[in-house]
Formats: structure tokens, sequence, C-alpha cells
């Protein structure tokens, strides 16, 4: 990629769907992170809505917003140079429940209101003008915004199938497209996603994907104590065992197919993984959850990962993050075929059966080597938010031509 970014010296709006102080990996502030190097960022959390106070009001961080909604503490924060945090300063209503979708839009459309309001006190403290809008899959709160901020151009970001979840369904399925289709642009982080977006506007792009791979890629030596008495070939996963996403079948079969295996699961437990007979294989060995920087360590211990998904609305357009971490490593992965898992094909072996899984993780083991150990690097650390976001910039550029 160019040294010299795209766009330069233009003010950024990001809204979206995790606020600054969210504590998991955020696509969405590693982008902001990256628009900031060089332009100016304003980083907006969602409002506080009623029924979210009502519920957690004993969180530091509600009672935070609960303090700037008051006067007490300044809405708008400085992260570092060109990045600033905004904390909306008035409340929103809780509207989801409403069953009609006539007076749903119109309560919508007065939340945005009072959103864009808060954003445009912002926006004039800071001086900004000739605005691009980033809006990281938002639907609702966020609907209106393009017009209300007048903003130069609007991007809609896809990084998840956001209908498959009832929430976002309810009222969504007819607001997505319809913000999709009014968007100037929409850049999606999976091939899958982005075809989805190009079904209502034809200015859609796949863009990639950044990852933070530093951690996976300076391992320090040594196994971690609770897999070191594990009986190799290790066939592992790292990651949130979740039934909506994971194949339990698939897992069993795995470890029953061949006991001399042992089947490592790092990663917390929903509750139907903890109660699955999973728990009743004696090579299939469940190590909980561990802090992120103690994951490689464990990936490293592996012979091979893997990555059983079940193929749902959830899951067929979602970037694997994890692969990348695995590819970081060296390591060969066995995963579920998926369009999404297309950009893979070259690097991973793609599965659509447990017993191609099996089938797959014994030519996994045999054919692996130092070559391919160093190809699979190389390919996973192409994906940075450099890369991510220099693609980002050209479909902006492509609306304004």
């Amino acid at each position: 990629m160019p040294n010299t970014p795209l766009i330069q010296n233009r003010d950024i709006i990001v809204v979206g769907q995790q606020p600054w102080d969210v504590e998991i990996g955020s696509n969405c502030k590693n982008i902001a992170e990256e628009f900031a190097k060089h332009n100016r960022v304003l980083y907006v959390n969602a409002p506080l809505d009623r029924n979210t106070l009502r519920k957690q009001k004993t969180d530091p961080k509600i009672a935070k917003r609960l303090r700037i909604i008051q006067g007490k503490e300044p809405s708008l924060v400085l992260i570092k140079e060109n990045l600033w945090n905004l904390y909306p300063d008035r409340m929103i209503e809780s509207i989801n429940w409403i069953g009609s979708q006539t007076l749903f839009e119109w309560l919508n459309r007065y939340n945005n209101q009072i959103f864009s309001g808060c954003i445009k006190k912002a926006v004039q403290q800071l001086g900004f003008n000739n605005i691009i809008l980033f809006n990281d899959n938002d639907m609702f709160r966020s609907f209106h915004l393009p017009e209300l901020l007048k903003t130069t151009t609007s991007v809609y970001y896809s990084r998840d199938y956001m209908l498959a979840v009832d929430y976002w369904k309810k009222h969504g399925e007819k607001m997505e497209p319809q913000l999709i289709a009014k968007s100037h642009v929409c850049v999606a982080n999976s091939t899958y996603l982005a075809n989805y977006c190009k079904k209502f506007n034809p200015h859609a792009y796949y863009v990639g994907q950044g990852c933070e791979l530093s951690i996976f890629t300076h391992i320090e030596e040594g196994t971690p104590n609770d897999i070191q008495g594990i009986a190799t070939p290790i066939i592992g996963y790292v990651g949130a065992l979740q039934s909506l996403r994971l194949n339990i079948d698939t897992i069993a079969y795995i470890a029953e197919s061949h006991p001399e295996w042992s089947v490592v699961l790092v990663g917390p437990e929903d509750d139907e993984f903890k109660a699955s007979r999973l728990h009743q294989i004696s090579n299939i060995h469940f190590l909980g959850s561990k802090p992120a920087q103690a994951l490689p360590a464990y990936i490293q211990a592996f012979q091979v990962c893997i990555n059983p998904q079940i193929v749902n609305q959830v899951t067929i357009g979602n970037y694997p993050r994890k692969i990348d971490e695995y590819l970081a490593v060296g390591k060969p992965v066995v995963a579920t075929k998926t369009e999404a898992m297309h950009i893979f094909s070259d690097y991973t072996y793609l599965a659509d059966s447990k017993e191609e899984y099996v089938y797959l993780i014994n030519k996994a083991l045999t054919e692996n080597n130092e070559v391919l150990a160093q190809q699979r690097k190389q390919f996973a650390l192409s994906h940075t938010w450099e890369n991510s976001v220099a693609d980002i910039y050209q479909a902006i550029l492509s609306v304004q031509k």
C-alpha cells in the first residue's frame, strides 16, 4: 500500500455499536485510530437509553454517562492527537419493543434528532466541516444522521449480519436495506456481507479486515502448565465456546473418531456447551478462559487448529479473526467452509462435513512443514488495519469522483 494515505486532512465522525470504553476488541476503534493518523476524528459513543439506565444503573460506565448528562463531567474527551471521544449528553428513549413499524420509525427519528444535536455541539466546538460519516452497523440510532448532520459523504460499514439477531431483525429488516441504499458507499469486512450490501447499493466493496497480530508473532518460549501433560497430537480451538456459532457434534466426532488425538478447547463455555456430552469424552480437554496475552502460547502447543463453525446467518458472513491468529503462529488450520472463508482457501483446509474435518486434520498433520508455516504467517500479516483502511479510502474516493 502507498505510504501516503489516499484521504488526509479531513474531518471524520465515527458512530457505531461499540463505545470507546468497551473491554473487548473493536474493529471500529481500530479503524478510527487508523483514520486519526492523517485526519481529525470524532468517535461518538451511542447515547444512553432509558432501558439501559434502568437495568444497569450500578455499572460504573452507566454512572459516568449519567454524570455527563447531568453536566457534572465534560462530554468531549481528547484520546490522542486528532482523536476525540464524545459521550452524548442527552438520553434517548428505548423503543425497540414497539410493534408498529410506523410508530417506531417516528420515535426513532426523534431519537436521531436528540443524538445529532449532541454531535452538532461537538462538531461546532472542534470546528469540523466537510464531514465524512462512518457508521459501524448502527442502523437505528444513526439512521437519519447523514441528513441531520449534513455530511459530505456517508459510509455504512457492515461487519456482522445483524439481522440474524432478533433485536435487530424486528425493525431492521426494513430499515437496514434503506440505510444501505441511501449511504454514499458501503464497505464490508467479508465478501458475503459486501455482496449482501450490493443488493441495495451498487457502491458496496469488500475492504478486508485488520488484525492486531503482534502478540501472535512474538511468542515467549514455554508451554502453559495445564497443557503440558496432554498427549499429542493436539487438535485445538481458542475462543468463546458458543452453541450458536460452533458445532458440538463435529467436535465430538473428531474426538471419537481418533481417540489418540487430544482435542483441547480454550475459552469460556455457554450453558449448552457446559451441559454437552463433550465433557464425557475422555480425550476432550476444557481449559477455560485465558488472558488474551496467554493465547499465543496455547496455539503454539497445538499441532492443528480448528474452527468448527455451524453455518447459519450469524456465522456465514462473519470474518473469523481467529483464523488470522492461528495462521500468524504458522499453524495448519481446518475450518468450516463458508463464503467468508473463501479468501483463506489457499492457506487453510476447508471442510463441508464432520467426516471431512477428520480427513483434513489427518492431511494437515501429514503435510505440515516449515515452508507452509512461513507462508501462513506472511499471509496473516498482510491483514493490517493500514491495508483495510486504505481500501476504505479507495471506496470513498470512488463515489467522490
